[in-house]
């Protein structure tokens, strides 16, 4: 089975999760002009569920997989590597059963009184066989992680989200005559379809690749196995933590948000829309540069595992530090184009630009983020998997408490919503950073500090100068395109002259060695 480096993987999922972005954007198009915003709110106000339940079902075992995989495949331990994932296939397999028992049955509650719209019940229901599917498939991404093989994960992910646009359109017409409740549960049944044949590729990959027969003495090697639970567990149970209260956070949200601003005297109706536009169409594009965060997060937690396990703190930290420096530069780019661009992006993404004024207030804060992933996988690496979760749960608390109080202020509203989204991205982020201080002495240069503020410095200015010139000609998506590709140019040289990039790091890309 082919390994990669790190940096090799890490792009490798990246190419996998521009492409998975870009189609699941023509798929957010594609469902919010045929559903329109109310139905985007009901498919919306459901998904926190359906991750509740999956992050319940996971018991995070994928980042566990990941890295006790990779610490048996150092010594070249295979029973271990059969133990784990027997282990981690039974535990999914008994807690989806019962967790997607359980959605079906909770589903009239939850709709009818945390979400306060009924509605919401047949997307719900719609979504509920979905948990099965992407348990078996966390189990068989977190193996192919912990062997630091980025490929199988990365055309599943492509796969899954053609198959899905593929499907959409056709399940909205039809179900759409019959409301829109049913138009979101059949855009949630493409989501099931998607994931379906998505695992199916998986499941063809490591039988095809595998070196681990996984039937054979089945029973004796699950006997034996109390320790690789153990060794599981104490990294997938404070990761469940952490996603456990990200999950039960966006579980809330919906809710909370609807209780509060009902205090302030906003109809349910005018809710559902405003917390769409939020939802569907503000934080699409702010998590879009988290494809490559999150790319550079699955491929750390290997890496870093494997220093951590041959005691080289000097590449921990390189690690860190290298996965911070390209987050950053990813999400840089990102954030100065919505914040300067807000109206026009909407308005040409969903002929809309009402929540403009949202994305302008949320995307500056919203840089952290890209930072966090990250973080919090170099923690998860290094057994801080705990003190990760602690940082999850007081950033939740904190944006709660604020949500509240702005959200039930009419003067606030849904931009108290965002507010209270952005602390809570803030405070999570300076707390990791101040963890991996404490446990590994980690802290970002100064000088990086002073490259990352350049680089906004520049990038800003030029942007400020190209909006100029773009609001003295006629408005279109061919100029707007030209703009944005100029504007990225300009992006790309400042990267190379304060050298965000290393020649030693070109020289991982093969179709770059030649120009380091």
């Amino acid at each position: 089975m082919t390994k990669q480096t790190f940096l090799q993987g890490a792009l490798i999922l990246i190419a996998a999760g521009m492409i998975t972005r870009f189609l699941g954007f023509i798929n957010r198009i594609v469902v919010a002009r045929l559903m329109g915003e109310e139905g985007i709110g009901l498919y919306m106000m459901a998904l926190p569920t359906l991750f509740l339940v999956i992050t319940l079902t996971q018991f995070g075992l994928p980042v566990a997989i990941s890295k006790r995989v990779a610490e048996a495949e150092a010594v070249n331990d295979r029973i271990k590597v059969k133990k784990i994932l027997l282990v981690s296939l039974m535990i999914t397999s008994i807690s989806s059963i019962f967790f997607t028992v359980s959605l079906i049955l909770a589903a009239p509650f939850v709709a009818s009184n945390l979400l306060t719209d009924q509605r919401t019940m047949y997307p719900l229901l719609a979504i509920s066989p979905i948990v099965p599917i992407v348990a078996i498939s966390s189990v068989l991404r977190g193996y192919f992680q912990g062997k630091q093989n980025m490929k199988p994960q990365s055309y599943s992910q492509v796969i899954e989200q053609i198959v899905r646009i593929i499907c959409v359109a056709f399940f909205i017409k039809m179900l759409l005559p019959y409301g829109v409740e049913f138009a979101a549960a059949g855009a949630m049944f493409s989501v099931i379809l998607g994931e379906f044949v998505s695992l199916m590729y998986m499941i063809h990959t490591f039988k095809r690749r595998k070196l681990i027969k996984l039937r054979t003495n089945f029973l004796s090697y699950l006997k034996s196995s109390r320790d690789t639970v153990r060794e599981l567990f104490s990294i997938s149970l404070p990761s469940t933590g952490s996603r456990m209260i990200g999950s039960f956070s966006n579980f809330l949200e919906p809710i909370i948000v609807a209780q509060s601003m009902a205090i302030a005297g906003i109809s349910n109706t005018m809710v559902t829309k405003q917390y769409g536009e939020l939802t569907g169409y503000i934080l699409p594009l702010l998590f879009l540069p988290t494809f490559i965060t999150h790319s550079l997060a699955i491929a750390l937690v290997p890496s870093i595992s494997e220093a951590s396990a041959k005691k080289n703190t000097k590449l921990i930290h390189y690690r860190i530090h290298q996965s911070i420096r390209i987050s950053f530069a990813s999400g840089a780019i990102a954030t100065i184009v919505l914040t300067l661009f807000s109206d026009t992006i909407l308005t040409f993404m969903y002929d809309t630009s009402n929540a403009g004024y949202l994305l302008v207030l949320m995307a500056p804060f919203y840089l952290l983020l890209y930072v966090q992933a990250p973080l919090q996988a170099a923690l998860q690496a290094l057994d801080l998997a705990r003190p990760a979760m602690w940082n999850s749960l007081i950033g939740a608390v904190f944006k709660f408490i604020i949500l509240f109080l702005l959200a039930s202020n009419p003067e606030f509203g849904i931009k108290g919503v965002a507010i209270a989204m952005s602390v809570g991205v803030i405070l999570i982020t300076f707390l990791h950073l101040a963890t991996l201080r404490k446990a590994v002495q980690f802290s970002i240069p100064m000088v990086d500090v002073g490259k990352m503020a350049t680089l906004v410095l520049l990038t800003w200015s030029t942007g400020s100068l190209l909006k100029s010139m773009y609001a003295q000609t006629i408005p279109g998506i061919p100029l707007f395109l030209l703009l944005l590709t100029a504007l990225s140019g300009c992006y790309i040289l400042f990267l190379i002259l304060l050298r965000f990039i290393t020649r030693e790091e070109l020289k991982q890309i093969p179709f770059l060695q030649k120009w380091a």
